[in-house]
């Protein structure tokens, strides 16, 4: 694996520092602070923070700094909803060019997901991949891209909610459907591959 350039291990600092709530929902960080942090130059900084609030985890406040995004309850029902609406269709638009080499990504994805049930971070990012890969069928590019953005918003919820600062051992459990989904999918058989994502959604966050 190629070793992370100067702006994407700022980028994945400043995002674990707000998945572990060092950095608070509405509090300000600037470039100065983050260069003292770093020692870094201002260029990988200020790519890292445009490229944060991009994805909607920061807030660019002229003349002031990069304002934490508050994610609240309603925000994480609606970027759900979206998703599974956005899911959904495009699972059933892509069900005539689903191939062996796509149930194959699929179950090498779920698979990771089980793999890494002790690492918040790897877990989520094999959820994401895997139901980027759900969609990816239907052969929209545009709808992978959205699909990516708004599970990468989810994460600051769902690191949050899992957090250990004391090393406290827990087991993830919430992808458990994976592999039913897959198996729906094997078989035609779209309204239980739907139900199936929808048990998924719902065990958001939950954990054994």
């Amino acid at each position: 694996m190629a070793a992370k350039n100067l702006k994407e291990q700022v980028y994945d600092a400043i995002l674990e520092s707000i998945c572990a709530s060092e950095y608070l929902p509405d509090q300000i960080i600037t470039e100065s602070d983050l260069i003292s942090r770093f020692g870094f130059s201002k260029s990988p900084i200020r790519e890292a923070l445009t490229a944060l609030c991009h994805e909607g985890i920061l807030r660019n406040i002229p003349r002031c700094g990069y304002q934490v995004v508050a994610l609240t309850s309603d925000d994480i029902r609606n970027i759900q909803q979206y998703r599974f609406i956005l899911e959904s269709g495009m699972i059933e638009a892509g069900m005539d060019h689903m191939n062996s080499d796509y149930f194959k990504k699929l179950e090498q994805l779920s698979t990771l997901c089980g793999q890494h049930t002790d690492n918040i971070t790897a877990h989520w990012i094999y959820n994401r991949d895997f139901h980027v890969a759900l969609v990816s069928a239907a052969g929209n590019p545009y709808a992978c891209e959205q699909l990516s953005d708004a599970m990468m918003l989810l994460y600051r919820a769902y690191a949050q909610i899992h957090w250990r600062k004391t090393h406290e051992p827990f087991l993830l459990s919430d992808m458990k459907y994976h592999p039913m989904i897959i198996d729906a999918l094997k078989k035609k058989d779209l309204a239980a591959a739907i139900e199936y994502l929808r048990k998924d959604f719902q065990d958001f966050g939950t954990k054994d």
